[in-house]
């Protein structure tokens, strides 16, 4: 470790976008107006499930716990990124570093967790429609819920105590807008290929798990609507599914660059403004997608912005 610093880092900075000081404005209004979209988004949707009893299902269940989880995992990222584009203080304690992992990774997991359970949902309801009811009852859905936000928190404990439980000892500026895994690895002290390694391995394989998983469930779907007679049956059929499909297209592809794409040694400011796919569009993008792409949730949107005793009313 010569030429570093032996000094026990207690502290990091979060470089973020100050290479890019003459876009930092356009970034914090671009940035700030997706993130306020994102949350009233997902705050609509879960009122709108809320208050029309004809979606109180488990497909909706799910997808306002998915709604959640959003407002959640743009939380532990996006403010603290806002705030950096218009401050000159970018420092970030070594807890706080932590914390914001921890929360990122959790939420992130849970949702690629509940992204699966949607799919089974959808499997279960196309291909055995007369035992629904009975596979996705209450308990049932209770129980898939509980379990992916507990997966999400297994996930985001395993991957911060393996950083964490490295040693850094300066440099301590962190080339990212939050408190990724790649830029701060390369901080620590001494050889870290195994817990690099390791790490990359066990976001890969979930991810990768849970995506197949819902390729699995859509095999058998898509093999279950190609049965139905009639033309209307299968549009039917399909419609109920192409929102998921969809979120789950742009989630999984997004993901597919954070994760999958090769490690160039001069790619700082591209893997800075590459982690927004995933981490403010992605999350962006699903409300827009649900709500346009859902009839029963389009409609109940609007009784919620029309509706005489809305708040949100103009």
């Amino acid at each position: 470790m010569m030429g570093r610093n032996r000094t026990i880092v207690s502290e990091f900075i979060l470089i973020g976008f100050s290479t890019l000081p003459q876009l930092q404005l356009i970034f914090f209004v671009i940035f700030l107006l997706m993130y306020l979209f994102t949350l009233l988004g997902n705050l609509l949707i879960m009122l709108g499930i809320r208050s029309e009893q004809s979606l109180h299902t488990p497909m909706y269940f799910f997808l306002c716990t998915l709604s959640i989880s959003e407002i959640f995992y743009t939380f532990a990222i996006i403010p603290r990124m806002l705030t950096d584009l218009v401050s000159n203080h970018h420092t970030i304690s070594f807890l706080g570093c932590a914390n914001q992992m921890f929360f990122s990774f959790t939420f992130g997991f849970t949702h690629s967790f509940l992204l699966t359970v949607m799919g089974y949902d959808r499997y279960v309801a196309i291909c055995h429609p007369l035992h629904y009811n009975v596979l996705m009852n209450s308990q049932c859905c209770a129980w898939l819920v509980a379990s992916s936000w507990l997966g999400g928190m297994v996930m985001g404990m395993v991957v911060t105590l393996a950083v964490f439980h490295l040693t850094f000892c300066g440099p301590n500026k962190i080339h990212h807008f939050f408190c990724h895994v790649p830029p701060l690895v390369k901080l620590a002290c001494g050889d870290v290929s195994i817990v690099a390694t390791g790490v990359g391995m066990v976001c890969i394989t979930a991810l990768l798990g849970c995506f197949l998983l819902i390729l699995l469930s859509y095999a058998f779907i898509v093999a279950t609507i190609l049965r139905i007679p009639s033309a209307e049956g299968r549009h039917k059929a399909f419609s109920t599914c192409a929102s998921h499909l969809t979120v789950v297209v742009v989630h999984y592809s997004f993901a597919s660059v954070i994760y999958l794409k090769p490690k160039a040694p001069e790619s700082l400011e591209g893997d800075t403004l590459m982690g927004i796919t995933y981490t403010a569009l992605t999350p962006f993008l699903s409300p827009i997608i649900f709500s346009l792409r859902n009839k029963e949730l389009k409609n109940a949107l609007k009784k919620v912005l029309f509706s005489s005793q809305c708040p949100l009313r103009l």
